[in-house]
């Protein structure tokens, strides 16, 4: 944990962080590599200085095109990447594999796309469930000493597993999905992070664009985009999710900010250890999230965001059975 903080103060890194995922992946079409290329100057311009991206995204597109876009500015970013789940081209398809062979080939790869010789923060993307998470962090923690890594994350992993693995080597961050709509990390993960000095890296934290308002009409997706196959997405579920945004939008209107930027205030507000990476192919939508880090929520207005877009309000689970299979998070039904 004090790679990962004393990194983030070292650059003087805002608490918001950006996704890249969206320049490359699960929402259609890639952005056109010379205007995701502007996209992510642009963010760096603004301020941003936490950048995370993974081997899946793009079939490794995104990795690529995060290193072009740091290259000259390496030394001022967090740069977090992640491993264990990547699209096998023999297959044509996605494959979560955590043997300590196959993280290791693909930090190497990671390295090489990315342009540089270390990766500030290093996640498990999936825990491989027919591997012990102690094998696959045991070698994550072999990249740490050789100095390839300097912190290992986990992502989508429940309170026990974040155990284990911290048992075998320290966990500096965890990746969730968290926001008003997926409280999930609630459950349990947040207070496992902070046993184990660990920070809740938030993704998602605007609802996949639900919660800024960007998706009214499932029918208007894009062709392969994800939220297609989303059970909250669906024409039966959305219109009833978006009755719920009302009030989130009053809120926002007393304060004169977006829903979006209300959003990733009300996470900020549950700790300095949450730090949200919403992401966007818009210059005009990253100002707009970053900008949320210097608003300040007064308590009342915490708990009054608190008793919004409840689990027990939410219609449709977050992903369809075949992506919640690949997951270990705790969830709502279980309880």
């Amino acid at each position: 944990m004090t790679t990962f903080f004393s990194r983030l103060q070292a650059v003087a890194s805002p608490a918001i962080g950006l996704g890249c995922m969206n320049l490359s992946h699960g929402y259609g079409q890639q952005v056109p590599e010379a205007e995701a290329l502007r996209a992510l100057d642009a963010a760096f311009d603004m301020g941003y200085r936490h950048f995370d991206t993974a081997t899946l995204y793009g079939a490794t597109a995104n990795e690529q095109l995060v290193g072009k876009a740091m290259a000259a500015k390496r030394g001022e970013i967090l740069l977090a990447s992640k491993c264990g789940m990547a699209m096998d081209p023999a297959l044509g398809k996605k494959v979560i594999d955590g043997r300590p062979a196959t993280l290791r080939r693909q930090c190497e790869e990671s390295l090489a796309r990315l342009g540089t010789d270390h990766l500030d923060l290093y996640y498990l993307h999936r825990w491989d469930k027919n591997v012990a998470i102690e094998e696959s962090v045991g070698e994550l923690g072999r990249l740490v000493a050789e100095g390839k890594i300097g912190a290992v994350g986990l992502s989508e992993v429940s309170a026990a597993t974040l155990r284990r693995a911290h048992a075998e080597h320290p966990i500096a961050a965890v990746q969730s999905e968290y926001s008003l709509w997926t409280r999930n990390p609630e459950i349990a993960v947040i207070e496992a992070c902070r046993e184990a000095g660990a920070a809740l890296v938030a993704f998602s934290p605007l609802g996949r664009g639900f919660l800024a308002g960007a998706v009214t009409d499932p029918t208007r997706l894009a062709e392969g985009d994800m939220r297609r196959n989303m059970p909250r997405f669906s024409a039966e579920s959305l219109p009833r999710n978006l009755t719920l945004l009302a009030e989130l939008e009053a809120v926002a209107m007393t304060l004169e900010v977006s829903t979006g930027q209300l959003a990733l205030a009300w996470l900020r507000a549950k700790g300095d250890d949450i730090l949200p990476i919403p992401g966007t192919r818009s210059i005009a939508h990253m100002r707009e999230n970053l900008a949320a880090s210097e608003l300040r929520l007064k308590a009342t207005t915490v708990a009054q965001l608190d008793a919004l877009l409840t689990p027990e309000q939410v219609i449709g689970e977050r992903y369809a059975e075949a992506q919640q299979a690949e997951v270990d998070t705790e969830e709502f039904d279980q309880l």
